[in-house]
């Protein structure tokens, strides 16, 4: 009797172990996870602070152009208050191509630093936002994987560990990702 009930004490220890560790790992790769999205949010903000700047050069050249500069702010607010993943996402990057297209028109604005450099910036934010994309993508991966694995699978679910979404190019971004880029001197 007494090996039965040493055996259950075993078997209990290492179950409570075991369950401790797939929630410690489950936990570090969620974080992972919502280290990610806040990545995100952290570029699309430094992309939203960017724009009035640029609006404002390209005021100075184009003045008659209000249309786009009213539309790119607006978009941009609607932006900064809606969810990342938002249709508004989408209308501010068609409203941003509107307005670095101007740079095309005016060649003074094209040769304008300011202009160049927050240009320059934009683009580099836009880098950005695609490497953290990547990085949540890797990270979801990593939860997604470690959740559904076995043993993990059998606890994942009642530690409250949900499946995590992997982001989705919107649709301002889905022709692009296989394109190569257009450079213009």
């Amino acid at each position: 009797m007494a090996w039965v009930v040493g055996t259950v004490i075993v078997v209990a220890v290492v179950l409570v172990v075991l369950v401790i560790g797939i929630y410690n790992n489950l936990v570090g790769l969620r974080q992972g996870v919502r280290q990610g999205v806040a990545d995100i949010d952290a570029q699309l903000r430094q992309r939203h602070d960017l724009i009035p700047n640029l609006v404002e050069t390209v005021k100075g050249y184009a003045a008659h152009e209000s249309e786009t500069l009213e539309a790119v702010i607006a978009a941009r607010n609607a932006a900064a208050q809606g969810a990342p993943s938002s249709g508004t996402e989408i209308q501010l990057r068609g409203a941003l191509d509107k307005l670095l297209a101007l740079g095309e028109a005016y060649p003074d604005l094209k040769a304008s630093a300011n202009f160049q450099s927050l240009q320059h910036e934009l683009a580099d934010v836009e880098d950005k936002l695609a490497a953290a994309r990547r990085a949540l993508n890797a990270a979801v991966a990593r939860f997604n994987a470690a959740r559904e694995s076995f043993p993990a699978v059998l606890f994942a679910a009642a530690l409250g560990f949900a499946e995590a979404d992997f982001h989705r190019l919107d649709d301002s971004e889905q022709g692009r990702v296989d394109q190569v880029p257009r450079i213009g001197f």
